[in-house]
């Protein structure tokens, strides 16, 4: 404190007061300007935080808005970029592959019936709904039976974000095919806000008779509970059609409230009624690395052309060797601009002065790169980088860590692809098959519990797949003996097969051996077993 604060003190107790009080609220201020995440995420204060302006609405308003751009973008890449088609064809085929099939599985002790009678129940129903899944009948369009279905619709789901699927029932019975049950699988474009053309999207759109909202073909109502979606008779932005008329398709009947229309998409934040295209948070960073790829490859094939000019005092007239580029081949034929090939022979014109920079490709650092950002994009997207690239050079503790890791995400997609599609039309085949009489199930219109009873299912898929199936399946016996597992649990995961038609099948070759006088020895176990 100097002199001239010594002589305000002194001279004026309470100012000296007045400049302590206003020094600690100044203290007090930022202490708590500088709390929790103000320090972190939350700064404004940062040189990193300062350009960084964000900005979030409604679901409505961050997805619903973008989604035509998405979609668009979604489907040039899988069309154009080999990561990204890599990226959807995986999951489609370790989700779906061939297709979830069926495995009845009802709750016999509550429908009071013994083992013997469900077991002969469920592979009548089994065999029903084969009759029904395994033709193209069971399509609208009749271009694809169920189990291809399924995959369109993973690949929908993937690409555009969602897939719907319109049931619909076909009055006309065919001796061959007993069910009317139908399945239209439609593209997400379709569904859609009436008299919407273009990328733009009509937030305050609203339905001219029930008033209620819609967003992107899906109308709520006050709740938020979806009650219809509008779907449109052809693509929006198409102009192969000159009417476009959009039909209202309730999301559920009144009386029994079976669903009219299957929506399959995966919800990131609530309130969304439309799904975001599974290449969104890395369409960027593909595109990026698309340009990259294609330049590389241009600048090796360039670098690798053998191609001669020659300067002439007397000009191109006399050119004797124009080069070995056919005609058909030839970019242009006039005579200003000059061809880069593989032995191509270029006459320039007097003065005329070709310089070439040294491209140096391919580059040495290209493929630590590509592999670097494939790891970066595979993060993102849930699958490991050596599934991503199908490249598989690691350790088996490497590779099997990285397949367990990306079947945690196949897994759960399949149990949504099961709860969304497979199972809502298995329960209205059943309905189907029941009412008409080609399958039996006393009390099942009468009682929820007892119609859930019989809808027990189960969806099985394509296997993990082993990388040494000598130590799995060692470690699949010793859970089945320690009571960790089941034979029919294990036989699926290991190969996506039926237990029981194996024992069945077994028992059958055993008795093909034995009356061909074949002795099979029989498996000793293992010592200490």
């Amino acid at each position: 404190m100097n002199i001239i604060d010594k002589a305000v003190e002194v001279i004026s107790p309470k100012a000296a007061l007045e400049r302590q009080r206003a020094k600690m609220n100044l203290e007090l201020i930022k202490t708590f300007q500088n709390s929790g995440y103000d320090e972190a995420g939350a700064s404004r204060s940062k040189n990193s935080m300062r350009g960084w302006i964000a900005s979030s609405k409604t679901p409505q308003e961050d997805i619903d808005k973008n989604l035509p751009t998405l979609r668009q973008r979604s489907r040039s890449l899988y069309m154009s970029a080999p990561l990204a088609v890599s990226a959807i064809k995986t999951n489609r085929t370790n989700i779906v592959g061939e297709g979830l099939r069926l495995k009845s599985s009802i709750d016999y002790e509550f429908l009071g019936m013994t083992k013997e009678a469900a077991a002969a129940w469920q592979k009548q129903a089994e065999r029903e709904f084969k009759l029904w899944a395994e033709s193209k009948f069971c399509d609208s369009a009749r271009t694809n039976n169920f189990y291809e279905i399924q995959q369109a619709a993973v690949m929908s789901w993937l690409m555009n974000g969602d897939a719907c699927v319109i049931l619909e029932y076909e009055t006309k019975k065919y001796p061959f095919y007993p069910y009317g049950l139908r399945l239209r699988l439609i593209e997400s474009d379709r569904v859609s806000t009436p008299h919407s053309t273009g990328n733009n999207v009509n937030l305050y759109a609203k339905d001219q008779e029930t008033k209620n909202r819609i967003y992107n073909g899906v109308e709520i109502d006050d709740n938020g509970k979806i009650v219809a979606y509008h779907i449109c008779s052809t693509y929006p932005n198409s102009n192969l059609r000159a009417e476009k008329k959009w039909t209202r398709v309730k999301a559920f009947g009144e009386k029994t409230g079976t669903p009219n229309v299957l929506m399959i998409y995966e919800t990131e934040r609530a309130e969304q009624y439309r799904g975001v295209p599974y290449l969104a948070p890395v369409i960027d960073s593909l595109k990026q690395l698309t340009r990259y790829s294609e330049a590389e490859q241009m600048a090796a094939v360039i670098n690798g052309f053998f191609t001669v000019f020659i300067t002439s005092e007397n000009g191109t007239s006399d050119m004797g060797f124009t080069g070995v580029v056919d005609e058909e081949d030839a970019v242009t034929n006039d005579n200003v601009s000059y061809e880069l090939g593989p032995g191509m022979v270029n006459m320039l014109n007097p003065g005329e002065k070709v310089e070439i920079a040294d491209a140096k490709r391919p580059s040495t650092n290209f493929d630590a790169f590509v592999t670097a950002l494939s790891k970066y994009i595979g993060a993102a997207l849930e699958i490991p980088v050596e599934l991503l690239v199908k490249n598989f050079n690691s350790s088996y503790s490497a590779s099997r860590a990285a397949l367990l890791e990306a079947w945690k995400a196949f897994r759960m997609k399949r149990a949504w692809l099961a709860a969304d599609l497979c199972q809502p039309i298995y329960e209205i085949f059943l309905v189907e098959a029941i009412s008409s009489g080609r399958l039996k199930a006393p009390g099942f219109f009468l009682d929820p519990m007892i119609k859930k009873a019989y809808c027990g299912a189960q969806w099985n898929g394509p296997a993990q797949g082993m990388i040494d199936p000598v130590k799995e399946v060692s470690a699949a016996e010793k859970r089945i003996q320690i009571g960790l597992s089941t034979r029919q649990k294990e036989t699926v995961e290991m190969n996506g097969g039926d237990f029981e038609a194996n024992v069945a099948q077994l028992a059958r070759e055993n008795e093909l051996l034995k009356a061909a006088g074949i002795n099979q020895s029989a498996a000793k176990p293992a010592d200490g077993a």
